[in-house]
């Protein structure tokens, strides 16, 4: 029962931590020492479908795969499940970040919760930016509590 327990800790903590992470490597990573991968993603550079920013995704996969791969071997000890929240994370932000908010895939187009309309009205503030400099909302799943309050009054 102790194993679980730590295990659940492990997988829920690294999810939950895994915004932190997100937030930093957004701030002082892409739009710091490899903004030139990030750039095409504020200003698109063509009509292609890939961007060079898709490189953060093979990029932020391997702390994940790593602990996988770790736990796997040191039969699943809480390394595995600390790499499995990791892992899940990305595939949350993949699911909000390109397919709900950037729309790469046409689905998910339409969403009538107050947090999820929250989420693209911060991330669309993110995007004002088209600059290295003067970014804000850096974060993907936690939104800013104005924007929040700014879709609720936009309903009443």
């Amino acid at each position: 029962m102790k194993t679980i327990i730590i295990d659940a800790i492990a997988l829920i903590g690294a999810f939950i931590g895994m915004e932190g992470v997100a937030w930093l490597a957004h701030k002082y990573i892409m739009h710091g020492l490899l903004w030139r991968w990030h750039r095409d993603h504020h200003k698109k550079e063509d009509d292609g479908f890939f961007e060079h920013n898709d490189f953060f995704f093979i990029l932020f996969a391997v702390p994940g795969i790593l602990c996988l791969l770790f736990g796997m071997f040191n039969n699943y000890n809480f390394v595995f499940w600390i790499g499995a929240g990791i892992t899940l994370y990305g595939l949350a932000y993949f699911i909000i970040h390109d397919i709900f908010i950037h729309q790469r895939f046409k689905i998910l187009r339409h969403s009538d919760s107050v947090y999820f309309r929250a989420l693209r009205r911060a991330h669309k503030m993110h995007h004002k930016h088209l600059g290295k400099f003067d970014g804000e909302c850096f974060g993907m799943l936690w939104v800013p509590f104005k924007y929040f309050k700014e879709m609720k009054n936009k309903n009443a």
